[in-house]
């Protein structure tokens, strides 16, 4: 497994004003893209079922759409310049550019979306996609750009 070094980003994320539409647009064609497999995925399989069926399930659809991804990618931390023993590992980077945070949970919470704030604020990628596959009748999901 590839670890990924990024410096961290000054970014303050504690306010959700600050997700503006000034990215709207950034990787659109490719969150729609991203989309349809998710809920290709939803359709085949249902809800109700653990995270990782829902990872390995996807990563095989984003193969077959032929979408380019890396799953499970640590981001390495570090605290003034020491690097730390601590690792993030987001669910998927996709077309190189997204973020995409999995959950298989009743409800999507602030905490998740926290999670993905941060993810985008170490990595410095603007667009992040919060996806929840348990629920039974459809795919709750999340865009944020920042």
């Amino acid at each position: 497994m590839e670890i990924v070094s990024y410096v961290l980003i000054a970014m303050n994320l504690s306010k959700k004003s600050q997700i503006t539409q000034a990215y709207g647009d950034l990787f659109k064609k490719e969150g729609y893209e991203l989309m349809a497999a998710a809920f290709e995925v939803h359709n085949e399989v249902g809800g109700g079922l653990a995270e990782e069926v829902y990872q390995e399930s996807l990563e095989k659809e984003l193969r077959i759409r032929g979408i380019p991804f890396t799953a499970k990618q640590e981001i390495a931390l570090f605290y003034k310049g020491i690097e730390l023993q601590r690792r993030y590992v987001p669910d998927l980077y996709v077309h190189d550019g997204i973020i995409v945070e999995l959950k298989a949970v009743s409800k999507l919470l602030p905490e998740h979306e926290s999670q993905l704030f941060n993810y985008m604020r170490l990595t410095g990628k603007r667009v992040g996609y919060l996806i929840n596959l348990a629920p039974l009748k459809t795919v709750e999901w999340r865009r944020f750009a920042l």
